[in-house]
């Protein structure tokens, strides 16, 4: 499935630590299927930071869904559970995920119905005058969250910058201590992506990108003692 980001910059690489709490399926990286909400989504932040609207675009690997070490969540319409939910992960009283999901996909909490959400946290309508409203709901909205490292493996920019160097080097790493270290993929891949070389990996392109992905495993392997 090909997905979008819409924000005021070209997402080369996710990091996950930079998401902001609180959102309507908690912290984690957002896209839709719907290039044009991603075209809204990037006007609005675009005009606040007073930058150029950027669309990312990247390919979903629907597989994730089925995969039995990822532990999804799916919403395919506004509903009592949908709305639970969104609360939960709204609530600002603290900052880390209320829930231990990998990937969450659903609609959206817009304007309209956040607005409606507070509404009810005010106690000036109910529960059940709220869902009725959300049948009625005829815009149609899409999101999905990738909440944790493993997620990410799921998830590839189309036409990664700089030409996919470093997705290449990571693939690598990861087949590598799997075959090493008798590991699983999952384990295998979260082990790696949560390291401190890989940070490194990321946060000095210019340097480590001379060097080999046979160089860059051995930094790992001393890193974690392997």
């Amino acid at each position: 499935m090909r997905v979008f980001h819409g924000s005021d910059t070209y997402i080369d690489i996710i990091h996950l630590e930079k998401c902001k709490p609180n959102k309507d399926f908690g912290r984690g990286f957002y896209v839709t299927k719907l290039a044009e909400q991603a075209q809204d989504m990037a006007n609005r932040v675009s005009r606040r930071s007073d930058q150029k609207p950027a669309i990312t675009e990247f390919e979903f690997d629907e597989n994730a869904f089925e995969d039995e070490d990822i532990n999804a969540l799916r919403f395919d319409v506004y509903n009592e559970r949908w709305l639970d939910f969104i609360i939960l992960n709204r609530n600002k009283s603290t900052l880390k995920n209320i829930h231990e999901y990998d990937i969450v996909e659903g609609p959206v909490a817009d304007d309209a119905v956040a607005i409606r959400i507070d509404a009810f946290l005010d106690g000036l309508v109910t529960k059940p005058d709220f869902l009725e409203e959300l049948k009625f709901k005829h815009q149609v909205t899409h999101q999905i969250c990738f909440c944790t490292i493993r997620s990410l493996q799921f998830i590839k920019r189309i036409n990664a910058k700089p030409d996919g160097i470093f997705y290449s080097i990571d693939d690598k790493i990861v087949k590598q201590m799997i075959l090493d270290y008798h590991l699983s993929e999952m384990p295998a891949t979260d082990m790696y992506f949560s390291s401190k070389t890989y940070k490194k990996l990321i946060s000095e392109q210019d340097v480590l990108a001379l060097q080999s992905w046979q160089d860059i495993y051995k930094m790992l392997k001393k890193e974690l003692k392997m």
